[in-house]
């Protein structure tokens, strides 16, 4: 059983390893009751209760709790929590792990849009996010190519 702790508004919630093996029993069930493996937004959650009525859940909310399934069904520790619409400069240094005067000069270049509230510099967390996207896509084309060039070369494994 999963255990949690609850400290001010933050929460922790521990799975077992019986709950990754449901929920992985869980999604086989989805699968062979609708005929593919369920995907955020593919299909409504209905919940049944006790006194007979049932309850849909929203289309967002069922994204979520797919997605949540997902991972735990993988043995993943998921953290879920709020994200604010805007972030200091420090903060989004750490949310791309780069230094702040690196993501300074990255707003300097305008590379990351950014804005000034009063004397302080402030992003918005979706722009942070994309370019760390953006980022990680790069550097997987970078690592394809890298990987095109060394079998075109013919190089040995090691």
């Amino acid at each position: 059983m999963s255990t949690s702790f609850i400290r001010d508004d933050k929460a922790v919630l521990s799975i077992s390893d019986n709950e990754v093996a449901e929920a992985r029993t869980f999604i086989s069930d989805v699968e062979q009751a609708n005929g593919s493996r369920p995907t955020a937004g593919s299909a409504g959650i209905t919940v049944a209760l006790e006194t007979g009525a049932s309850v849909e859940m929203p289309a967002g909310l069922t994204a979520l709790i797919s997605q949540v399934l997902d991972l735990v069904a993988r043995g993943c520790t998921v953290t879920v929590g709020s994200v604010p619409n805007e972030v200091t400069t420090t903060v989004a240094a750490r949310m791309l792990d780069i230094s702040r005067p690196t993501l300074v000069k990255l707003i300097r270049e305008g590379r990351i849009p950014a804005h000034k509230v009063g004397s302080h510099t402030r992003l918005k967390t979706a722009d942070v996010l994309s370019h760390r996207d953006s980022q990680r896509a790069e550097q997987r084309a970078a690592f394809d190519d890298l990987r095109a060039f060394e079998d075109d070369l013919h190089l040995p494994e090691s």
